[in-house]
């Protein structure tokens, strides 16, 4: 409280923890062997434990000598050991959605590891719209779970990124996301997999990955319904044309070596028991080589919940045949004996399924022996929570802050003329707050309060106790405060007490009577009101939009450990904001008679439902998708860009009688090297140096079942002041520029689509390149 300078310690303090780590014996005692370990003669010259052998004749051999009662004991996450094969027991769930998690049980902290990198959540780093960045993330995060492992406090499976679509605002599960648009998932999802899998070591992994929750799953607990009873109704055009993409993304472009169902049922069908989804989608159509898992106990959900089988042993039975290979939960190891017992399941099914896992464990090299001797063998604690580490989290929270509003250029700051800066609100001095949920331990904070405490000195006044704000007892200091300092910076929103796992939110306003607070705490301001929100959700936040006295309005997501570090560098102007929402701000009145269990994607008028996301959704918004400021001007000019593009096509065309245009199915295409090369200009007209956010959009010109207009490519330029870049986009037709009918078919629309970057639109018409007819 009161005046005083606040002195940062976030990185001296990162410093220490480095070094004592560094210097507390990080040389641990090497992690025994998981399986083939070269001092037991036992194994070690059986055919499974040799590595020069191919990986299926290696799973074949080991799911051979197994019995009934062993392999059914594999079946869960918590794999049990087969001793007289010299194979420990695993625990295959851990978490590593923003850096390495406690959240799993495989994965722990303390001593030579007491904590690893936090960055960003991930809602926050998709607002970077930086796909090197994401996969560079992942490879730190990788680097820190191998280190984890080899020091027996980690597993190498790690369920993570949570490519679900944020579909609605409310869901208290959306900040994991990458955010509403599918492109842009689907690029977050095979981006991160890539680092964490790693790319250069062939069918080699890493660590192995998970894409999650497959599908249609982004409902927690709304209005008395919840995530274990939801049956998702959920049309083919929608699960094809949005639902599906992320996950098709992670598992094609990817590589993903697993997917998990969700606890939800789709249609009808548990997503974990339904085979169209798993046996024929995942890993039919899209050649998961990987393996299946059911998010936690959700086989037993769909038996105990929503009582889809009579016995368990049915259960048990329907989700290994549709394409389950592993159970979060203890279920399948209890009931799939009796069920091959009553013939309702094969023992070469269980095979089927031990395959796909045991193969991930091998390119994994757990059945290689001790691990120091393999690639990444040398990663230790020394690799935790090193300064580059903590840097990458430092800029990754930089690269993902938005600049919502700057009113008559009120931002940046200056240390010279705001000599003094009140900083108040429940967010303003918080440490966990920023790095959200399913997080570890961080190797150390940097809160708001800390950060800004650097640049200048800082009046620091909660002004609610907590983002709950149920009461005005503390507005008076903080009211004070903003009257006494030349500038006002208010650090305000949401944290895991209003959206979380399983906690869904009622509305979109800001909690309490913390918008009260805002208004008082402005219109007393000396000097610029600064309004910085924490959410991983989107904020009704139109009165502030609105209020001249709030010059400023900047998005911080949930930033991570550094997050306090890099707000302070935003709004002093040491890193210009260059982040976008990945995620549209809807007016609280948007979800007037909106139930979060309407799945339909698109708008329907004749009945009042207003669509959803920027893709379907035409009405009134706080900031769209995409919405993001700077400290500079960026001018866009195209280039060079056809007008004319033919489509090949296989000896036909389809004409769809209910639209006026010509469409093409992408089977009937030729699509393998159909793309449109675009060079765009990208001019900085400022003083300053930026980083800009090249975002291109297409507007098809098939009718209403279409989107009114779809991101189909984005990239990142970096500007200097007055310069110029000239920036390379390739779209590709088939992928980018298709549209998905009522039937769940892809199609080419024939004739003009326009493409939207920034003010400047340019079209493309596409032709077809042959003339025949084929009704289908």
């Amino acid at each position: 409280m009161g005046m005083g300078r606040t002195i940062t310690l976030s990185i001296s303090l990162s410093l220490l923890f480095f070094f004592l780590v560094l210097f507390s014996g990080h040389n641990v005692e090497a992690r025994p062997s998981f399986a083939c370990d070269p001092k037991d003669s036992a194994t070690k010259n059986l055919a499974f434990c040799k590595s020069n052998l191919p990986i299926p004749d290696r799973v074949r051999d080991f799911i051979g000598r197994l019995t009934l009662q062993e392999k059914v004991k594999l079946l869960v996450n918590g794999a049990s050991a087969v001793p007289r094969l010299g194979v420990k027991g695993y625990e295959w769930w851990s978490e590593a959605l923003h850096g390495v998690s406690d959240v799993g049980p495989g994965t722990k902290f303390g001593g030579d590891f007491p904590g690893a990198t936090s960055f960003p959540q991930v809602i926050t780093t998709a607002a970077s719209f930086n796909a090197s960045l994401w996969e560079e993330i992942g490879r730190v995060v990788s680097d820190e779970a191998r280190a984890m492992y080899n020091g027996g406090m980690a597993g190498l499976t790690f369920w993570s990124p949570n490519v679900n679509i944020f579909r609605d605002p409310r869901w208290g599960r959306g900040q994991e996301t990458p955010g509403e648009d599918p492109v842009l998932a689907g690029k977050y999802a095979a981006s991160y997999v890539r680092g964490l899998q790693g790319t250069d070591g062939g069918d080699r992994l890493k660590v192995a990955a998970c894409c999650k929750h497959y599908t249609a799953y982004d409902l927690d607990n709304w209005s008395g319904v919840d995530r274990f009873h939801f049956n998702a109704k959920v049309s083919k055009q929608d699960i094809v044309d949005t639902f599906d993409i992320p996950f098709r993304s992670c598992v094609m472009e990817g590589k993903v070596a697993s997917v998990m169902c969700s606890y939800n049922q789709v249609n009808g069908v548990p997503a974990c028991a339904d085979p169209k989804l798993l046996r024929e989608t995942v890993r039919g159509a899209w050649r998961l080589n990987g393996y299946i898992v059911s998010d936690c106990d959700s086989v037993g959900v769909f038996y105990d919940n929503q009582h889809y089988t009579t016995t368990p042993e049915e259960a048990a039975a329907d989700a290994i045949k549709a394409g389950l290979d592993l159970d979060c939960g203890p279920f399948l190891a209890i009931h799939t004996e009796n069920a091959v017992q009553r013939g309702l399941l094969k023992e070469d099914d269980i095979n089927v399924a031990l395959g796909n896992t045991v193969a991930v464990q091998m390119r994994l090299g757990m059945f290689d022996g001790e691990p120091s001797a393999q690639p990444y063998g040398n990663l230790g604690s020394k690799d935790v929570c090193t300064p580059v580490h903590q840097e990458l989290a430092l800029e990754a929270a930089r690269q993902g802050i938005v600049l919502l509003k700057n009113h008559g250029l009120s931002l940046p700051l200056s240390p010279r003329r705001h000599r003094t800066v009140a900083v108040i609100g429940p967010n303003s001095d918080v440490t966990v707050t920023m790095i959200g949920n399913y997080a570890g331990v961080a190797c150390g904070y940097t809160t708001p309060l800390q950060g800004i405490g650097k640049y200048t000195r800082t009046i620091h006044q909660q002004g609610c106790a907590n983002v709950a704000c149920a009461n005005e007892a503390l507005f008076g200091g903080a009211i004070d405060a903003a009257r006494q300092a030349d500038a006002t910076i208010l650090v305000m929103g949401l944290d895991q007490s209003i959206e979380a796992e399983f906690r869904d939110r009622a509305g979109l306003l800001l909690p309490g009577r913390q918008q009260e607070l805002i208004s008082k705490v402005a219109m007393a301001s000396r000097g610029p009101t600064i309004l910085v929100l924490m959410s991983g959700g989107p904020i009704d936040v139109s009165f502030a939009k609105n209020d001249p006295k709030i010059g400023a309005i900047v998005w911080a997501g949930y930033p991570g450990q550094a997050g306090g570090a890099a707000i302070a560098d935003v709004l002093f102007g040491t890193h210009n904001p260059g982040g976008n929402l990945p995620m549209t701000w809807y007016p609280q009145e948007y979800l007037t008679n909106l139930p979060m269990t309407t799945m339909d994607m698109r708008s329907d008028p004749s009945r009042g439902y207003p669509g959803r996301t920027y893709r379907f959704y035409k009405g009134h918004v706080v900031y769209p998708f995409g919405h993001g400021m700077s400290y500079t001007n960026f001018v866009h000019t195209i280039a060079d860009a056809p007008t004319v593009v033919s489509v090949p096509v296989n000896g036909h065309h389809h004409t769809n009688t209910t639209i006026s245009s010509k469409v093409i199915r992408v089977t009937h295409a030729r699509c393998s090297r159909l793309s449109i090369s675009l060079h765009v200009d990208v001019r900085n007209a400022g003083s300053r140096d930026g980083t800009h956010t090249l975002l291109v959009y297409s507007s098809p010109p098939a009718g209403h079942w279409a989107p009114h207009k779809q991101l189909v490519a984005f990239e990142k330029v970096h500007v200097p002041a007055r310069g110029q870049q000239r920036v390379s986009v390739k779209i590709h037709v088939c992928k980018y520029l298709s549209v998905v009918d009522r039937a769940g078919i892809r199609r080419i629309p024939m004739g003009e689509h326009a493409l939207h970057i920034g003010d400047v639109r340019h079209s493309v018409s596409l032709q077809a390149a042959t003339l025949g007819i084929i009704k289908s």
